[in-house]
């Protein structure tokens, strides 16, 4: 699991069947202290998650699959889990 933040969205004119209906949102990994942890990708919202949100990201198929309810295709591999209300640090 990636704590990452909204940075954008992907209009697709064409894309594969199994993304018909999803918003695919461009996210960047973020350190708990805001800062950037990685290049960005996109993934598929199952949250309504929107620009700005901290979000939580599982970047493996067959969690994103189960998730999103399409056990049974196989090219989404990265999907958007929750929403992140605050990230708390211990000593």
């Amino acid at each position: 699991m990636i704590p990452a933040r909204i940075i954008g969205q992907a209009i697709c004119s064409v894309k594969d069947g199994m993304y018909e209906g999803e918003k695919l949102l461009l996210v960047r990994p973020e350190n708990p202290d805001g800062s950037s942890a990685g290049g960005s990708f996109l993934a598929v919202d199952a949250v309504q998650a929107g620009l700005g949100d901290l979000v939580l990201v599982i970047d493996e198929g067959g969690s994103a699959r189960q998730i999103l309810d399409k056990s049974s295709m196989g090219t989404i591999r990265t999907v958007i889990a929750a929403v992140i209300d605050n990230i708390s640090l211990g000593e």
